[in-house]
């Protein structure tokens, strides 16, 4: 089988010694071509050309990376996401270890393909969750902490963060979006799969229904107020409440939402901002992908 590996050599968790390593273990089944990224986007233009004549590729890269491949694929081929990120959601939800050198060895000798289904956002896809408002606020601003480094922050700077916009609000966010046909949110989470994301080794079960073999899970409070942060921590920890709650508007499985904003308003995917926007429509993409996961 054709193999290619794309690496993102500036994502968290990569290094020379350990693209190597991970190098040496693909490799034990057959050679493996790698190329490395030099700028935002370009794994998808590398994913492009290597799809033509590769039948499965690897990324070594952290979520935004994966984000990039997937959008650049011209052909069905299989993928094997290898965790080189600061979170890594995506192999981490799939099933696969943290431990890039585990997922490696395990992706080469003893992983088999599995379907999932996609998110898309305004022509963009997603691997697992695309945010509206608060959450793709949290991603712009600690973005900025990185500088030029372009390396993702800790998860304590996530969290200070969050707080801080909190703070500036006055723990108060009213809703300022509307789902068409649905009703009026303060923010919106949209899930392709169950964790959101992870804090550490905790996952957050924003949308606890959400599965790869589904269509979309909307999550979206119709409003917040500090009383009810309590609550909120406790959902997406324990991954329970959220469903029922007269607070929040819960959609499952969905092939198609459409978001109209009042004013222009964050947008992220895979942790991506995709700056500003006034309408977001979401489209489940079902059985898009072809991943490698373990047996």
């Amino acid at each position: 089988m054709d193999a290619a590996l794309i690496v993102n050599p500036h994502a968290r968790g990569v290094s020379p010694e350990l693209t190597l390593a991970v190098e040496r273990e693909l490799s034990a089944i057959g050679a493996v071509e790698t190329v490395l990224t030099e700028r935002a986007m370009h794994a998808a233009e590398i994913a492009e050309r290597l799809s033509r004549d590769h039948d499965r590729i690897y990324v070594f890269s952290g979520d935004g990376g994966f984000n990039e491949v997937v959008n650049g694929l011209l052909r069905d081929v299989e993928l094997g996401f290898i965790p080189g990120g600061s979170t890594s959601v995506l192999p981490r939800a799939l099933g696969l270890p943290r431990d890039p050198l585990r997922t490696a060895r395990l992706l080469a000798r003893e992983a088999v393909p599995r379907r999932i289904s996609l998110g898309r956002v305004n022509g963009r896809r997603f691997t697992f969750s695309a945010g509206l408002g608060l959450d793709a606020e949290l991603v712009r601003r600690v973005d900025a902490l990185g500088g030029e480094t372009g390396r993702r922050a800790s998860d304590i700077a996530f969290a200070r963060t969050l707080f801080g916009i909190l703070a500036e609000r006055r723990g108060r966010i009213d809703p300022s979006m509307e789902v068409v046909g649905l009703g009026r949110v303060a923010s919106a989470l949209v899930a392709n799969c169950n964790p959101y994301s992870f804090v550490g080794r905790v996952p957050l079960r924003i949308a606890p229904a959400a599965r790869f073999e589904d269509g979309l899970d909307l999550v979206a409070p119709r409003q917040l107020r500090a009383r009810l942060l309590p609550q909120v921590a406790w959902w997406v920890t324990a991954g329970r409440g959220q469903q029922r709650s007269a607070h929040v508007l819960y959609v499952h499985d969905a092939d198609e939402l459409r978001i109209v904003c009042d004013a222009p308003t964050p947008l992220q995917v895979d942790g991506e901002d995709l700056g500003d926007v006034t309408e977001a429509i979401f489209e489940a993409e079902r059985d898009a992908l072809q991943v490698l996961v373990p047996r």
